[in-house]
Parts: C-alpha cells; sequence; structure tokens
C-alpha cells in the first residue's frame, strides 16, 4: 500500500498530505529522495515499488490530477499547468534525484527547468526514460480526441494493450482511458521553449527493442553541461518490467 506522505512541519503544525506524492512510509531517516514521473496512462505505484532494491532512498511515485487516486479532480492538459501546481504544492527535499519514464521524462525536465529558473535546489541527476530529447520535432496525429476503439487499438500498437483483467471490465476502464487522453493532450499541447542547458547530470536510459533510436535518445546532451551518461537494457518501450534490478543499480550509483 502507498501513502502520500505528510508536509514538512509548517510552523508547528503539520501540513495537509500532498496529493501529488505517494510513496512507502519511510522506516528510517532517508539518505537521499527519487521523485517518479509516470508514463501516460501510468500508476505511481508501479515505481514506488522500486524502493525495495534501494537502500537509503525514499521513492515517491508523483500522480497528477485526473489520474489514478486523483481520477476525480479536473485533469491538466497544459504542461506549464502542471509543472506550476506541482511546484505550488510540494517542497521536494534535497538530496534527490528525479526520474520520468516516457511522457514522465518531458514533465521531469520541464520541472527541473522551472526550478533553475526559479533559482530553487536542483535534483543532483535528472533522469530521463525511454523518450526523444525534447528539442526534436514530433510527427503524428492528435491522439487525445479519438474515440475509445481506436484509442484502445492505439494503446495495444504502441504500448502492448491494456491488460486484460481491466480491459474485461468497463469500470476501470472508463477510469483509465480518460487518464491516458489527458496524458495525450499534454504532450500534444507542448511546444519546446529552448533556455540553454541545465547544470543537473542528465542520465537516459532505453530500451534496446524500443521506438526511440539511440540518437534521439544522445540528443538528450544538448539540455546539460555535464556529459551525458546513457544506459541501454534488453527489452522494449518497457524495459525495466524485466529486469528492475539492472535499472535499480543504475539509480542508485
Amino acid at each position: 500500500m502507498t501513502t502520500s506522505p505528510p508536509a514538512p512541519l509548517r510552523g508547528g503544525t503539520p501540513a495537509r498530505r500532498n496529493p501529488w506524492l505517494n510513496g512507502r512510509p519511510p522506516t528510517a531517516t532517508p539518505e537521499r529522495h527519487l521523485y517518479c514521473f509516470p508514463h501516460s496512462g501510468g500508476l505511481q505505484g508501479e515505481y514506488v515499488r522500486w524502493g525495495r532494491h534501494l537502500n537509503g532512498t525514499q521513492v515517491y511515485g508523483v500522480c497528477m490530477p485526473g489520474r489514478g487516486g486523483r481520477a476525480a479532480e479536473p485533469a491538466l492538459t497544459e504542461l506549464d499547468d502542471v509543472v506550476h501546481a506541482l511546484l505550488a504544492e510540494t517542497e521536494l527535499v534535497a538530496p534527490y534525484d528525479l526520474f520520468g519514464h516516457s511522457l514522465g521524462a518531458l514533465v521531469a525536465y520541464e520541472v527541473t527547468r522551472e526550478l533553475a529558473a526559479r533559482g530553487l535546489p536542483l535534483p543532483e541527476r535528472l533522469v530521463v526514460s525511454a523518450f526523444p530529447a525534447p528539442h526534436l520535432p514530433r510527427h503524428g496525429a492528435r491522439l487525445s480526441g479519438l474515440p475509445d476503439e481506436e484509442l484502445i487499438a492505439i494503446l495495444d500498437e504502441r504500448y502492448g494493450g491494456i491488460p486484460p483483467q481491466i480491459a474485461a471490465d468497463p469500470d476501470p476502464l472508463a477510469l483509465l482511458l480518460p487518464a491516458f487522453r489527458a496524458d495525450f493532450a499534454l504532450l500534444e499541447n507542448c511546444r519546446h521553449r529552448d533556455s540553454g542547458p541545465l547544470r543537473v547530470p542528465l542520465v537516459v536510459l532505453g530500451g534496446e527493442a524500443d521506438s526511440g533510436t539511440p540518437d534521439q535518445l544522445d540528443a538528450w546532451g544538448r539540455h546539460s553541461t555535464e556529459p551525458l551518461r546513457r544506459h541501454t537494457f534488453p527489452g522494449g518501450h518497457f524495459y525495466f518490467r524485466d529486469d528492475v534490478a539492472s535499472v535499480a543499480a543504475v539509480l542508485a550509483h
């Protein structure tokens, strides 16, 4: 079970629980923190479980409005709105890293850019996974407005489909498809604005059989003043599901 951690004490009174963050209650004072931004339609619990492989690290999954346990809230479909709302309600506790997979990589990058613009403490590493560098052109039809049947077909083709137990039940499916639509809209509405490289070490992860090319991943190098480190793993877009321990080893380095 994952829970939203209590916010830091403010004026001696515990602040309300933060709906943006889900994580296991810590059993000891963490040495560092890892904030994970899920893929399109993804649930944060998948990433929170990585904490079992990361001793001394408190792992949080980031949950945006309209997704997961916040499905009843209006979804945000503009990336600037997501970033500003997250930072208005969330204190990222140092030392920390940011990790994002697929769409989550873009969100984590934009959060880091906004932190830099505000002069706030930056992550010690920005880890982006299975997503081309943000300045590269993106092509393709808009997916957010497709009828349900067509959207499910696209999910089958690109992401391995919706789990059969969910696809067969209209109730969870009715919650999942709007989350996908909102996430696709986030990507479709985003236009890259160049603001120069970040003073943050950048680590890029990817699957050897994913549709993204090594050149698209290496192109992230222009977005950091530090040398880029890239790690590839056997598997496709969700390579980490086959070998979480190997990915955790990179994150723990």
